[in-house]
């Protein structure tokens, strides 16, 4: 039985239970949300949808029991009013999600939760890095959308400017799930040809392209008040991932050894969370803009509270 939990159910967790019972992805699938009526109405409304679809997912809400022997588990709370007037920072979170953490962290670990958690909150790498160590799972359990959403941004951008599909795209942005993210350059390739080259033919400026994928997230959320289809999407496909034991290569927020901290990078991704973590050969310019990404993360990261630091690694 494939069984599914989320933890906050406003516009992405919302977006992330609709895929998964549309798909019928789920068999069970359980909703958490400090909103009672908003859980109970996301309930009714999922179960109204069942009558006209080929699958059958059965939902509950609001029982941390319920989610001990879920595969997986999204965490998609958080005040995304706090970014309406951030001006592209998504630390404008940090003091809520934070707290999101210090309360639901101890229910999780008590409800002996297993599986693997897929952290969707801002800041992504920060909150993701505090959640391991305040649930006590291993490291390889928890991970973050991070720079998932990031890359498949770039590979729109850059499949518009070259005429091509974005799946023919290949490449990573990676660092931070924020302003300190950038795109190794000297990973992507347009037809499986490399975009450097490619640039230099066609005279096409790769700073430009960055900053339109880097400002791709802002544009939907201040149009619409939210991001959510992208991120919901992105979500869903690693756990997939998990679930499919897909040992898929794809970036994503997972623990570095090197850099001490969680930080936007590839890994492959399988039945055990986060299977093995990727280096790439990248430039000496992008190791530096890695170096202190990562630097930015982890300094942000030890001015939380004392959990993060005596909880179980």
């Amino acid at each position: 039985m494939r069984k599914y939990a989320i933890i906050g159910v406003g516009h992405v967790g919302a977006t992330v239970a609709y895929t998964l019972v549309c798909q019928g992805i789920a068999d069970e699938l359980i909703l958490i949300d400090k909103n009672e009526k908003k859980a109970r109405a996301e309930q009714l409304d999922l179960q109204d949808t069942q009558a006209r679809l080929d699958s059958h997912t059965t939902i509950k809400i609001n029982n941390y029991d319920d989610i001990t022997d879920a595969d997986i588990l999204f965490i998609t709370s958080g005040n995304i009013h706090a970014l309406d007037h951030a001006s592209g920072n998504r630390w404008a979170e940090f003091e809520y999600t934070r707290e999101i953490v210090q309360d639901i962290a101890p229910k999780i670990k008590a409800s002996g939760f297993n599986g693997v958690i897929i952290d969707v909150m801002n800041p992504c790498d920060c909150i993701t890095y505090y959640l391991q160590q305040a649930t006590g799972l291993p490291k390889n359990q928890v991970l973050g959308t991070g720079t998932f959403l990031d890359t498949a941004r770039m590979q729109k951008v850059v499949g518009e400017n070259f005429n091509v599909d974005p799946k023919n795209v290949s490449g990573y942005t990676l660092g931070e799930h924020g302003e300190s993210q950038f795109v190794a350059w000297s990973t992507v390739s347009v037809n499986g040809l490399p975009i450097e080259q490619l640039a230099d033919e066609r005279h096409i400026d790769l700073e430009d392209l960055e900053q339109q994928a880097r400002g791709g997230g802002w544009a939907v959320h201040f149009g619409k008040g939210y991001t959510s289809y992208a991120i919901a999407t992105c979500a869903v496909k690693l756990s997939r991932a998990v679930l499919d034991d897909a040992n898929l290569a794809c970036p994503c927020s997972c623990y570095s050894d090197k850099y001490n901290t969680y930080v936007g990078h590839p890994a492959i991704i399988g039945k055990s969370g986060v299977v093995e973590e990727l280096r790439l050969p990248i430039t000496a310019e992008e190791q530096e803009k890695l170096a202190e990404s990562a630097g930015f993360i982890r300094e942000k990261f030890e001015t939380l509270p004392a959990v993060a630091q005596t909880a179980t690694a």
